[in-house]
């Protein structure tokens, strides 16, 4: 399940980026991905379940979810959008680090010393698949920033929901959740939505129904189960797989070289969950 994560994720940033490119704009793009999201997770919680449901004592956590969401997304969109994918996808390979410190801040994880050298490993491996991506990093300042936001908000997401998991299933949670986050996004996204000039080729809108059904709805169903088996800091750690893949994806859609760098790279993030392979210790109830 973590792998097909990955992978869709992955194919997410090369076909947002082909998408930002040729037709749609950032806030426009996210408006109408996160309502088709949104529609599509209500439809299967009320068939599956027939309630949206959710108890008081979660509402507040939920409502914080969705903010949390909202401005993930926001970023995510605006840091492609900036600077190229080889970039946000070096940047992303962060989410392991926020994800550890905030389980730690919060009590609900104690990592190990395994976990840390892991995370290092990794790391290594994300710098050396940036490197040999074939040019300096681009979209400066700004894209960085906002792709730094993307990985410490999707850790939050992932620390603040994976507790739910217990009550709720996972296509509830998102159907809650996104649909709160998509009338902030359609909020902030309005003015360009509403004078954007939706007159865009077929091949846009079947990638704009992909990245939809594929990184988003069915990654946040599989996402929610990977972090209720394992938890957010081992599940995030695996993230650092994505920029690999993301190269790999490159070389077949886009015919961007794959070099040594990449290679290594790859063979050290893949070394980086090996030597992870076990749980994270968990803190003492008080």
């Amino acid at each position: 399940m973590l792998l097909t994560v990955i992978l869709l994720w992955a194919l997410n940033l090369s076909v947002t980026k082909y998408i930002l490119e040729h037709g749609l704009a950032p806030l426009s793009y996210a408006t109408v991905r996160y309502g088709l999201a949104g529609a599509i997770f209500v439809a299967l919680t009320l068939v599956a379940e027939r309630t949206l449901r959710i108890e008081r004592r979660h509402v507040s956590v939920l409502l914080l979810a969705a903010v949390i969401l909202w401005v993930n997304q926001v970023c995510f969109v605006l840091a492609l959008d900036a600077a190229n994918a080889s970039t946000i996808g070096l940047v992303i390979g962060t989410i392991p680090i926020f994800a550890a410190l905030l389980g730690v801040a919060l009590g609900r994880e104690r990592l190990r010393a395994r976990f840390w050298a892991a995370a290092a490993i990794s790391s290594v491996g994300v710098a050396l698949v940036a490197a040999g991506s074939g040019g300096e990093v681009s979209g400066g300042y700004e894209g960085i920033a906002l792709g730094l936001v993307t990985a410490a908000t999707w850790a939050g997401y992932s620390v603040v929901v994976a507790p739910l998991m217990r009550t709720y299933s996972p296509a509830h949670i998102s159907a809650v959740v996104i649909g709160g986050a998509w009338v902030l996004i359609a909020l902030v996204g309005l003015p360009a939505t509403t004078s954007h000039d939706w007159e865009l080729g077929w091949e846009i809108w079947v990638l704009l129904v992909l990245a939809t059904l594929g990184p988003l709805v069915v990654t946040n169903i599989l996402w929610f189960r990977v972090l209720h088996r394992i938890g957010p800091a081992r599940a995030t750690l695996a993230a650092n797989l994505q920029p690999f893949f993301a190269a790999l994806l490159a070389v077949v859609l886009l015919s961007e070289p794959l070099g040594i760098a990449q290679l290594a790279g790859g063979a050290l993030i893949a070394a980086g969950l090996f030597v992870a392979r076990r749980k994270a210790t968990p803190a003492q109830a008080a």
